[in-house]
């Protein structure tokens, strides 16, 4: 049996060693890892809403994700935020992203379920959903969003993210099972201007995010400001 190296032949990758020593490989969430397992250019894709999102909402102070699943992209945002709270509704995510949890980041993992009621510890000055709204039953929309805009502040952001309803006929059967609301951008537009006056919409296509034809998107983006205070 092979034994492996226990230094590297350029000193400025010797971190690598020392990390692995004292602290050990840091896994995948027990999504993401399942994702790499099946289908590893999927996990950029994630990656990559969620750094498009950071880049969003730099220089906010508070910061609520619902739906952050295994939680395991949440670190992008905590890079840009100091304070995070991220939620789900499922306790096997949520224990999964608390057992990988590290001090450095620091970020507040809690079991809730949106359509229960508003998040405690309000107000946050920006909220994130990415892959969320297309799960909630149309009869149940209003609720969600009254329940995001309850703990957001009035001046704050929220950036609503989903597949489109034109990707649904490309999507896998499992993914489909879950998707019960997706929509077309002007539709997902006009659902979030009941409770925004300013509603950005941006498209992506595999990793790239762009301004382009909503038809001819895979995914939507919306980049909301200004609660409404009528709804």
């Amino acid at each position: 049996m092979s034994v492996a190296p226990t230094t590297t032949k350029e000193i400025q990758y010797s971190p690598c060693i020392e990390l692995r020593d004292s602290q050990g490989l840091a896994p995948l969430g027990i999504v993401t890892n399942l994702v790499w397992h099946e289908d590893p250019r999927h996990l950029l894709f994630m990656l990559s809403r969620y750094k498009f999102v950071a880049k969003m909402i730099e220089r906010r102070k508070r910061l609520l994700e619902i739906g952050c699943g295994d939680g395991f992209c949440t670190r992008l945002l905590r890079q840009a935020v100091p304070q995070v709270v991220a939620v789900d509704f499922d306790p096997v995510f949520i224990s999964d992203a608390q057992a990988r949890n590290e001090a450095r980041w620091d970020i507040d993992y809690r079991v809730h379920d949106i359509l229960d009621g508003p998040v405690a510890g309000g107000p946050f000055d920006v909220v994130v959903s990415l892959d969320v709204m297309e799960h909630i039953e149309e009869a149940h929309e209003r609720t969600y969003l009254d329940n995001i805009v309850a703990v957001l502040d009035p001046t704050g952001m929220a950036v609503i993210g989903m597949p489109s309803l034109e990707s649904q006929v490309y999507a896998s059967e499992r993914s489909r099972a879950g998707h019960v609301n997706c929509m077309s951008g002007p539709d997902l537009v006009a659902s979030l201007e009941r409770y925004f006056r300013h509603v950005l919409l941006f498209s992506m296509n595999d990793e790239v995010v762009h301004t382009g034809y909503h038809k001819m998107a895979h995914y939507l983006f919306a980049v909301c400001t200004e609660v409404r205070s009528e709804r």
